[in-house]
């Protein structure tokens, strides 16, 4: 279970962006946090993934509290969750290659990526062609695939997923979808999807909550 428990979080102490919000989701379970642009929703989910250290309150990863938060967490519990976040090009070193950005988390981990790349880059149906180019060269949606194998490198237990598709087409928005649910098909991860898309998180989550039912404020992240 993934649990945040009255948390209040924010970049400025003095007016939280994220004020006493509660969330819960179990094993194997997709929940879409539904909400407009700039309420929060995106700090509440850096929260969730141990990126942004929240002023109150507690996250609770498998029945375990968070031990400490960005680079000071843990390893066994920062490498429970893989991030996808919505601008690709804003979380992807440009200096990289593709098949050097999808192995930045095994590296990180000493793992030798060679044949772990290959193949997440199949998972993610990203071209071999591809993997030599730097994110100047490839779009948008060839980006976020390879963000997305990055996410997957480490077969994290929990996914969070900020706006993932806001800017990709149709197409590339059901492939990425559909990846993430093989996924959780194949191993039980559970999901975290943040967007103000109503449509797309009805049809991609079992459950979808409204950000104004988690006692939280607006205006910011």
């Amino acid at each position: 279970m993934l649990e945040l428990i009255s948390v209040t979080a924010g970049y400025e102490r003095a007016n939280p962006v994220v004020r006493n919000a509660g969330l819960t989701i179990a094993p194997g379970e997709a929940v879409g946090l539904l909400g407009p642009s700039g309420c929060g929703k995106s700090t509440l989910a850096r929260v969730a993934a141990l990126l942004h250290r929240p002023d109150s309150g507690h996250v609770v990863i498998d029945g375990e509290p968070a031990r400490g938060w960005r680079h000071r967490a843990p390893r066994e519990q920062r490498t429970a969750f893989g991030v996808v976040f919505q601008q690709p090009r804003m979380s992807a070193d440009p200096r990289l290659r593709l098949a050097d950005l999808i192995a930045e988390p095994l590296r990180a981990s000493g793992r030798a990526p060679a044949a772990r790349v290959g193949e997440l880059a199949a998972t993610v149906g990203l071209g071999t062609d591809l993997l030599s180019r730097r994110p100047h060269e490839v779009s948008d949606g060839q980006l976020q695939r390879a963000c997305l194998a990055r996410a997957l490198a480490l077969r994290p237990r929990w996914l969070i997923c900020d706006e993932m598709t806001a800017m990709l087409d149709a197409s590339t928005t059901a492939a990425l979808v559909g990846v993430v649910e093989a996924y959780r098909e194949e191993t039980g991860a559970g999901l975290l999807a943040v967007g103000h898309d109503r449509h797309l998180l009805e049809r991609w989550c079992g459950r979808t909550v409204e950000w104004d039912t988690l006692g939280s404020a607006g205006g910011g992240g």
